[in-house]
Parts: structure tokens; sequence; C-alpha cells
């Protein structure tokens, strides 16, 4: 039984989007037709009943008014029936007024077949003539027939109506005015049988069902392989939606499908997948970066620690009863504990800034910051030959303690890579597009080309020997960078091998 339900729920509302789009456009084809085939018989019946109507309406007009009056004065004899005052004709009335005389003269009457024939007098009377047709004509109220007067001295008649007579039969009644010199105004009730004229549009109604089911077993044959068709495209978004993993992502769908909608859903799985990608591509990088970090933090740790751990064993095998051997190996483990504080201090300094980029920011004259470092930076550079450029009256919010890091870490990075005696390090500071903008150009051996890309990752340093020469680590370019993101700045490097390198440090100004 759960079984069964199923299935009918399955039929009645198919999941496939296929299916649903069969059977919903089949049932609103099927409405449709019904709406259409209810308003064509509608239409229809009402045609003919308009086109009878107007046909009675001749016939009255074409009634002799001899006739209507004898049927008021006189009874109708039907074709055949025997009259004593009547010479072998029994097709016309009799007048007994005499032979001789006009008022005697027979009138041929029409016979109406499956016709109803009333008089309505103007006081009321209602005078049936079936014997004139062999239908009963269907009487309204006095009311009805008032309302009908009313509308036929306005000139405005009914077109016609349908009425029950007393035999239960329908009728298409219409009604006409007899109106003459001397007052007299009765109305001329005239019925027919409304049955043949519905049979007439049913049998339209039946033929328009029967060509509407053959449209649509038609439409059905015609609509899956267009269907089909028109769907294909999805079946291709399946397809390639299941090629797709993790480690393929560069999978993409065709721009262009023909279809307006499946193109647009194209076009956000492309976007989608792009930017998963890049996901997947960013979690791999910071993946290995963490794990170059770790790798080179322990690689730079291990090295002082090493270095303290031999000095300890030669003092503890004697050396520190020896003056000369002693201050020798204390000052070289001061050496490296520096070193290992300068590491952790800077990866604190890192972790601080990833974490929390927020700096404590106030209004700082930029010329006369770095005019204060000017003393340090030229003991710092030793002989190398250094000059200053700087424009006066340049504010910017900034962190002035972070900021002298910058420009320390930069004429630090000039120092290490230039030659002591005839190295030159320039430090200029400029107004650009409402930037304040300090350069620190040196002419040093530069930076090749495939190492700019990478200078300010961590750890990263293009020349291992000479930075571990200076001591170096390989993160106070990561450093720089990170202070000047936290403000809003921008730091670019241009360098050629051999010519030396320019960082430029950008900053909004007020």
């Amino acid at each position: 039984m759960k079984r069964l339900i199923r299935r009918l729920r399955t039929v009645l509302s198919p999941r496939s989007l296929r299916s649903q789009l069969l059977s919903r456009s089949l049932f609103i084809l099927a409405a449709l037709l019904i709406l259409i085939g209810g308003l064509q018989y509608v239409l229809m019946i009402n045609f003919l009943y308009k086109n009878q109507a107007e046909s009675m309406g001749s016939q009255i007009l074409r009634f002799p008014r001899e006739m209507i009056e004898q049927m008021e004065l006189y009874p109708y004899h039907p074709a055949g029936a025997a009259n004593p005052n009547d010479q072998g004709n029994a097709t016309s009335p009799v007048n007994p007024g005499g032979a001789d005389s006009g008022k005697g003269k027979r009138v041929p009457f029409l016979f109406l077949p499956d016709t109803s024939l009333a008089i309505i007098k103007e006081d009321g009377g209602f005078l049936n003539r079936p014997e004139q047709s062999g239908l009963p004509a269907p009487q309204l109220s006095s009311e009805q027939y008032g309302a009908i007067r009313d509308d036929l001295r306005k000139e405005r008649p009914d077109q016609y109506r349908i009425i029950k007579d007393d035999n239960g039969n329908e009728q298409l009644v219409i009604f006409r005015p007899l109106s003459g010199p001397g007052g007299w105004n009765d109305i001329v009730q005239l019925g027919v049988l409304a049955a043949p004229l519905k049979s007439v549009a049913l049998r339209q109604l039946f033929i328009f069902i029967c060509l509407a089911i053959l449209a649509l077993l038609g439409g059905l044959m015609l609509y899956l392989p267009v269907l089909k068709r028109t769907l294909k495209p999805l079946d291709q978004m399946v397809k390639t939606v299941e090629e797709i993993n993790a480690g393929n992502l560069d999978h993409r769908f065709p721009a262009s499908l023909g279809q307006t909608e499946v193109d647009r859903l194209a076009a956000s799985f492309n976007g989608m997948l792009e930017r998963l990608e890049c996901s997947f591509k960013s979690e791999r990088e910071a993946k290995e970066q963490m794990r170059r970090f770790i790798a080179d933090a322990s690689h730079e740790l291990r090295t002082p620690l090493t270095s303290i751990h031999g000095f300890l064993e030669v003092l503890l095998r004697g050396a520190a009863e020896r003056p000369d051997q002693l201050y020798p190996a204390l000052n070289s483990m001061l050496g490296e504990s520096k070193r290992m504080k300068k590491l952790v201090e800077d990866l604190l300094m890192l972790a601080k800034l990833d974490r929390t980029p927020v700096v404590q920011r106030s209004d700082v004259l930029l010329d006369a910051l770095i005019s204060e470092m000017e003393p340090h930076l030229r003991i710092l550079a030793g002989e190398r030959a250094v000059s200053f450029q700087l424009e006066p009256q340049l504010h910017v919010m900034c962190d002035s303690d972070k900021i002298k890091q910058v420009v320390l870490n930069l004429f630090h990075n000039a120092v290490q890579h230039t030659d002591p005696a005839s190295g030159t390090v320039h430090v200029t500071l400029s107004r650009q597009n409402k930037h304040a903008v300090i350069a620190v150009e040196d002419n040093g051996a530069g930076i090749a080309g495939e190492h700019l890309p990478h200078i300010f990752e961590r750890f990263y340093r293009s020349d291992t020997s000479r930075a571990r020469k200076h001591g170096g680590f390989g993160l106070g370019l990561s450093i720089t960078q990170s202070i000047i993101s936290a403000h809003g700045g921008e730091i670019r490097v241009k360098s050629r091998r051999g010519q030396g390198s320019t960082f430029e440090v950008s900053l909004p100004s007020l």
C-alpha cells in the first residue's frame, strides 16, 4: 500500500524537471483548450439563438394582419377536420356574417411546425393558440409582460428569451408589438424549441473536443524531443559538475549555451568555481607558508641555540677556569641570545599585526620625524654616503613609533645591500596625489626579477649567505608591509640587478 501511494505521489507530483515541464505545459494547454471550447460553445449558442430570433422576427412581420384579427375572433380547425360551415375547405376560418359579404371570406393560415404562438392583449389577456403550431406557448407573469411592453414602446425589444413551457421544454421566445390606428396595442409571442439549436452547438463542441485531444497527443509527441533538446545544456552542466572535485577546479562551463537563463546559471557557476579555486589556492599557499614559516623559524632558532649549547659544553669542560676562553664564549652566547630575542620580538609583532592590525594614529609631521632620525641613520650607514630630501609641512595620521620602525627597516635593508665604502643611500619625502611618499634608494647589487614577487614574504631572502652574515631573518620587509597595510598605505619596490633598489612607501596625507 505504501509503495502504491509512493508511485501515485511520483506520478502526480514528478520531481524530474523534464516531467514537471511536460505535465505543467500539457495542463496549461488543456486548460486553455477547455476555456476556448467553453467560450466557443457560448458564442456558438448565442449566435444560433440570435440568428433564430431574427428569422422569427421576420416571420412575424410576414403574418397578414387579417390572420391575426381572425385568430382573435374565431377558432381554428386543423387541416383535415370537418367543419359544417365549410364546404370542403378545411384550411381557412369561416366568417358567419354571410357568404355574400366580404366578412365571410376565408383567409389561409400559415402552419408553423414546432412553434408556439400567443397573443398578449393590452388588458393582460393571454391567448394561446397551440392549434396553429402544436406547441403550448409559455406564459410569463403580468409584471414581466408589463416590462416587455415598456421595452417595446421604447423601441428596445428583447432579442430573445429562453423560457420553459408547461411540458418542461425550453423555448426560444421573441415578442413583437401589434399596433393599429384604433388603439389596438397587442403583443405577439412566438417561440420555437431550443433543443435543436443546442444540439447543433453541442455537436460543434464535440468536434472541437476531439480535435483538441488529437492536438494534445500530437503536441505530446512533438514536445518530448524538443524538451529533451532544450534541457540538453542542463545535462551538460550536470556532467561537468560531476567531473569537478576539490583537486580539479579549473573546469569551466561554456559561456554561451544558447539560453539566457542557462547562460546566467553557467556564469554564476563559473564565478563560484573561480572563488573556490582561489580559496583552495589561498589555503594551500597559507599551509605552505605556515610550513615554511615553522621550518624557517625552527631553523633560525636552532642556529643560536646550537651555538649557545656548544659554548656551554666548552665551558663545562674547563674553559670556565680560563679567562681567555671564558669571555669570548660569553660574548658569543650574548650575541646569539640577542639574535633569538630579536627573532622572537619580530614574530610576536607579526602575530599581533595579523591578529589585530590596528594602530594608534595621531597627526605626525613626517619631515620632522625623519629629521629626528637622521643622526641615528647616519651612524648606522657608517662610511656610506647618505642624503636626505624632505618636503616640509607634510602631515600624516599615523603611529609615529611604527613609522620610525618602517624607515629604520628600509634604511637598514639598504645599508646591508650596499658596499660599506662606495655605497650611497638617498632618502626622500614628497607629496603625490594627496599621499605622502617616503622613498629609500640605494646603489647596491639590486634584486633579480624572479625574487621581486617574494621579497615581502616571511623568512624569504634573495641572498641567504649575505643575509645570514649580517644577521637578517627575512622578517623586516614583512613587518614593514604589515605596518603600512594597517595604516591604509602601500609599499612598492623597483629594482634591477646591478643597479640598486628603491623602496617607496605611500601613506594618505592630510
